[in-house]
């Protein structure tokens, strides 16, 4: 049950983690400001989201979560033909090998991330209280004069406006990697939080086609040959809103598709499976090709710091942020909010609680994706026994699933956040997961 913990809060960013803040905010304080630098007006992607042209994951329990917040979500997306389908049903290749399709009940809402965050954001707008401040500049935050407590934060209307002060009873900052936090932090005297990095210099490049005949998919709503240390190129493709695919082709370790149609056609000939190339070879490409790079995976250890200022929290990519080719963002956002709203029920949110509460949420992901990007040789890192152990056995797991659909089954469970990981490890699972790695060995 929801209580009035304080009359405003204010959220840096309209990011999807900002807007999912806003959400389990609203129903604690009287009002609830969203800051925003981007106009938010048009329905394309905009500048604070330079991936939002890419193909984007909305994890299993992303979707429940969604679906508990805005209660109807899920349906409306279908009644508005965003496609969806069954996660266990995709066509996923890892390794080059197809997994075995299985019937898992999870949801894939297969729509454009600018779509999903604009629905996102309509809903958070209907609530009584919220107000999206667009087109605003964030200054600085605003303290106490020991700056023991965060009392506002400055922002600016547009490069000509006037700076002025929302005084606040709780700020939180939800705007992603080029978060200001660990700066002010250094400015306050509490110096930054220290880093862990995952170099793995990826890239999407991503085209949109229309089909001339969508039965070559074979009813499918997506393929997927995965990247792998054995085969590093890889591809997401897609059915999305308006008749329309979009496909992503992804590189790492420098390598980069071309944004040229010709070129980026003939790099899906060099992808792990034909099955991606054979759709789109004679589709109708729409608009041009556009490239993103990330660097490396960051998470900010907030959790470990001894002092941390009140009235302050900080979530979503600005305190961590994944490998996007593991689809994890949007969805660790939506569990962060629920700790977030946990907070809330018992009151104001100590930080440094709130900061260690989700730092057990953020462990399970970066566990799975830090561990699959130190699976390439050449990425640096510590390699524990525990990511070696883990590695062996995910390769096993793997493979195991191009036999066995129960193994698909809890598979995508886990990496969609709907079961622990602790489920792949059951007596039951590990006897399905070297039966089916041998039987995978003598049909290779």
């Amino acid at each position: 049950m929801a209580v009035q913990v304080g009359n405003r809060a204010v959220v840096l960013g309209a990011s999807m983690a900002g807007l999912l803040a806003a959400r389990v905010l609203a129903e604690a304080y009287q009002e609830v400001l969203i800051v925003e630098r981007d106009g938010l007006g048009a329905s394309g992607p905009r500048r604070g989201v330079p991936q939002g042209r890419h193909v984007h994951g909305l994890l299993a329990r992303g979707q429940q979560i969604l679906e508990e917040l805005f209660p109807g979500f899920t349906q409306d997306a279908i009644d508005a033909g965003i496609p969806t389908g069954d996660l266990g049903e995709l066509r996923w290749y890892f390794n080059g090998r197809r997994l075995r399709p299985a019937t898992t009940g999870l949801i894939c809402i297969s729509g454009s991330r600018p779509l999903l965050e604009s629905r996102v954001r309509a809903r958070v707008q209907e609530l009584a209280g919220v107000k999206i401040l667009e087109r605003h500049d964030i200054a600085a935050l605003v303290t106490d004069e020991a700056h023991s407590r965060v009392t506002g934060v400055r922002v600016q209307q547009g490069e000509g406006g006037e700076p002025y002060t929302l005084e606040a009873d709780l700020v939180v900052d939800a705007t992603g990697r080029g978060s200001r936090t660990p700066v002010w932090l250094e400015e306050f005297g509490y110096g930054r939080p220290t880093e862990d990095r995952i170099h793995i210099d990826l890239s999407y490049t991503t085209r949109r086609f229309r089909l001339p005949d969508e039965s070559i998919l074979r009813g499918d709503l997506s393929i997927n040959p995965v990247s792998s240390p054995s085969h590093p190129r890889g591809a997401f493709f897609s059915r999305i809103e308006d008749g329309l695919c979009v496909l992503s082709l992804t590189g790492v370790l420098g390598d980069r598709a071309p944004t040229d149609l010709e070129g980026f056609l003939a790099w899906t000939r060099t992808l792990p499976v034909p099955d991606v190339h054979e759709v789109i070879a004679d589709a109708e490409p729409v608009g041009e090709g556009v490239t993103f790079r990330y660097p490396a995976s960051i998470r900010r250890r907030y959790e470990r710091m001894e002092r941390f200022p009140d009235r302050l929290l900080v979530l979503g990519d600005a305190v961590c942020s994944f490998n996007p080719v593991y689809g994890q963002g949007m969805t660790v956002a939506t569990l962060e909010a629920l700790v977030l709203r946990d907070h809330l029920r018992r009151g104001t949110p100590v930080p440094l609680r709130f900061l260690r509460d989700i730092a057990g949420v953020i462990d399970v992901a970066w566990d799975f994706s830090a561990g699959g990007d130190l699976g390439y040789p050449e990425v640096e890192g510590r390699r524990t026994a525990k990511v070696r152990m883990g590695g062996v056995y995910m390769a096993k797991l793997q493979a195991a699933a191009t036999q066995d659909s129960s193994v698909t089954s809890t598979f995508m469970k886990v990496a969609g956040f709907v079961e622990p990981p602790q489920a792949l490890m059951s007596p039951r699972m590990v006897y399905r997961v070297l039966r089916g790695a041998k039987q995978a060995a003598l049909t290779a």
